[in-house]
């Protein structure tokens, strides 16, 4: 059986929640983060954790996958708690929270652990998930403390 590789667009807060279930867990290295600015456009490069197939059955292999995570119509990028001059950084993916801001344009934080953020500001929700390349067994699936 052929395995499809997942591409998701996003263009409401809605369809933000849908990739971040998508994201959950995924390691990116910051040296794997780009923000092009005369393109107007940001990517981060991570290692996905397919959730969607683990959920298939208790039998399944953990598996991962590199994918690409797009924004377009970038206005400007801040981040807290990311060290970017350290490319031997990772940081663990969790969620993405978006807010309408007053001049219509969107807030857009990629959340990760240690109280790291990436804030971007866009005119719009334009984002694309798009994985790439085949995918590799993970030697653990990540487990979560609930409170």
């Amino acid at each position: 059986m052929e395995v499809k590789n997942l591409k998701l667009l996003a263009t409401s807060d809605e369809d933000l929640r849908v990739i971040a279930a998508h994201l959950q867990d995924a390691i990116v290295s910051v040296k794997d983060i780009a923000n092009l600015k005369k393109n107007r456009i940001f990517l981060i490069q991570l290692n996905r954790f397919m959730w969607e197939d683990v959920e298939k059955g208790v039998f399944r292999k953990n598996k991962r996958i590199r994918t690409v995570l797009k924004l377009d119509n970038v206005i400007s990028v801040s981040s807290r708690n990311v060290d970017t001059k350290n490319e031997k950084n990772f940081l663990d993916f969790l969620t993405i929270e978006s807010s309408l801001l007053p001049d219509k344009s969107y807030e857009i934080k990629l959340i990760f652990s240690g109280d790291s953020v990436i804030r971007i500001k866009a005119e719009v929700i334009d984002v694309a998930l798009d994985d790439q390349g085949s995918q590799w067994e993970a030697k653990i699936q990540p487990t979560h403390d609930f409170l």
